[in-house]
């Protein structure tokens, strides 16, 4: 393949990634980490499954949201969970979080050429506290406070950039984090369905379930 051609399918490449359709975020409040995501899976603008899976457990600490192609977003998780149960079973430790998100920086970067069609958030609360990582197809890796992904992050951050703040509790993250997914569900067309939740803490990892996330819904 010329430079050509290969700059002709990287640019083919971000255009699919700018139009895939979900909505994901995270927020660092006091001593935890938020999770956030929509459920709806499309195919351009078929909706292709109501209950798509876009919040996972990466280790006992640690957890990944992901836009983009499910295939290769799969990869990516199973990568991140084979590295963190060795290095559990080799330090006698959890894997921190910056590794885990410089990590698959390193995947994304090896593969640019023929990128994974990935956006992921990588959040987990390990020795340092809660952490949050921005990871893009090509490994570029920022550190963030709140950040969100997929077709409905401009709405997304118009709610995180009013409603943030550095001391917010994990009651007031979680539901700045339900009322960021909601509104972007009422203006994107390509999220949808319902919500998924997650807190990480110094406890684990640990899924909302259907009862707290209606009453979650309740009180915004």
């Amino acid at each position: 393949m010329s430079s050509l051609d290969r700059i002709s399918n990287i640019a083919n490449n971000l255009k699919n990634v700018a139009q895939t359709g979900t909505t994901t975020l995270g927020i660092i409040c006091q001593d935890a980490v938020v999770l956030a995501t929509d459920s709806r899976v499309t195919m351009g603008n078929y909706i292709a499954h109501h209950k798509g899976k876009k919040l996972h457990l990466i280790d006992e600490h640690m957890g990944i949201t992901i836009a983009g192609v499910v295939a290769d977003a799969q990869n990516i998780i199973d990568v991140l969970r084979y590295y963190a149960k060795i290095y559990r079973v080799e330090h006698q430790k959890p894997m921190p979080i910056s590794s885990a998100a410089r990590l698959a920086a390193n995947v994304f970067f090896n593969q640019r050429y023929y990128p994974y069609i990935v956006q992921s958030l990588i959040g987990g609360y390990d020795e340092n506290g809660p952490g949050l990582y921005n990871v893009d197809l090509f490994g570029t890796l920022t550190n963030e406070r709140f950040a969100s992904t997929g077709s409905g992050s401009p709405v997304v951050y118009g709610i995180l950039e009013s409603g943030y703040k550095e001391s917010m509790s994990l009651n007031e993250a979680l539901r700045l984090a339900a009322k960021g997914v909601t509104y972007a569900m009422k203006r994107d067309s390509a999220s949808g369905d319902s919500i998924d939740i997650a807190v990480i803490d110094s406890k684990g990892f640990r899924e909302l379930n259907q009862q707290e996330k209606e009453s979650l819904l309740r009180s915004l």
